[in-house]
């Protein structure tokens, strides 16, 4: 946060009550006009990774307003940080390596050169095998709630976000962010979100500041709850035990949405955190800080 440098001590003697009243006012009007010119609040970025899966840090054109930019029909979320516009762009899993081209409103294109990743793959069993092949009456309520859950990932809202986020759950990793899963030798979507293994009732809590956009039960995610964090910044809590947070909400960083469990389609109890960036599931390890976390030995 800037702050104002001290003023210089006057060599003058004090003024009288009444001139102390009016450079008091004076004062005032100074300082609110001076605030009103000092840059907003600056946020911490989440890590540049411009991979599939990644995000894209993109520094942008000077502008006193808030500049606006976009990814083919996608807005993206506008940070300010150290006295400098930035975009912010996921880039979806299955996005080929090599130029994406993101313009601003001035007409500045910017270009950024995803990197190529690999992904390891992950063998899993699951018990009940109407989660792995569903039959025709799941099909038909997957694709109900599909509708509802594509409406949620394209969201966008004005408020400002924070990405600097916390871990919404403590426990040990289970499984990273895009993995290429097989479910009973059944190859499926890659992993979507972090895996944090936790006991059944574990309090989970919001990585950051948001607004309730859904809770329900889903076919795959079991009780769910997802969170609007500002300008196509969304995540999302799964497979939860039970949800103590309703629709319309504001929560804060740190406050709790629900208990773990294995709702849906999981091997066991824990938290899956999904981030979801301008509609792209992105790997929520790049919004949190920049020390390793543990991970399971099994």
């Amino acid at each position: 946060m800037n702050t104002l440098p001290p003023f210089p001590l006057s060599p003058n003697p004090s003024p009288r009550r009444g001139e102390g009243r009016v450079l008091a006012t004076l004062l005032v009007i100074a300082l609110s006009f001076l605030s009103a010119l000092l840059p907003g609040v600056a946020f911490a970025l989440p890590q540049n990774a411009p991979v599939p899966g990644g995000v894209a840090v993109i520094p942008l054109e000077s502008s006193a307003a808030v500049p606006r930019a976009r990814w083919g029909d996608r807005q993206l979320a506008v940070l300010q940080h150290e006295g400098r516009w930035v975009a912010l762009l996921g880039i979806p899993l299955s996005q080929t390596p090599g130029p994406l081209h993101i313009k601003q409103d001035n007409g500045k294109t910017h270009t950024i050169d995803v990197q190529p990743k690999e992904y390891t793959t992950q063998r899993l069993t699951i018990r009940d095998q109407r989660k792995v092949t569903p039959n025709p009456e799941d099909l038909e309520r997957i694709a109900r709630e599909k509708l509802i859950l594509d409406a949620l990932r394209t969201r966008f809202s004005n408020s400002q976000p924070d990405p600097d986020f916390s871990l919404p759950a403590q426990g040990p990793l289970s499984s990273r962010f895009g993995l290429r899963r097989i479910f009973n030798d059944q190859p499926r979507a890659p992993h979507s979100g972090l895996d944090i293994s936790v006991p059944e009732g574990a309090a989970i809590t919001a990585a950051s500041d948001g607004t309730v956009i859904n809770t329900g039960d889903y076919f795959f995610n079991g009780n769910s709850v997802y969170l609007d964090h500002g300008q196509g910044l969304i995540t999302v809590y799964m497979h939860l035990s039970n949800i103590e947070v309703y629709e319309g909400q504001k929560v804060k960083r740190g406050e709790r949405l629900g208990a773990a469990g294995a709702t849906g389609r999981a091997t066991g109890p824990h938290l899956h955190w999904g981030v979801i960036l301008n509609g792209s599931s992105v790997d929520p390890e790049l919004f949190l800080p920049p020390h390793p976390l543990p991970a399971n030995k099994d």
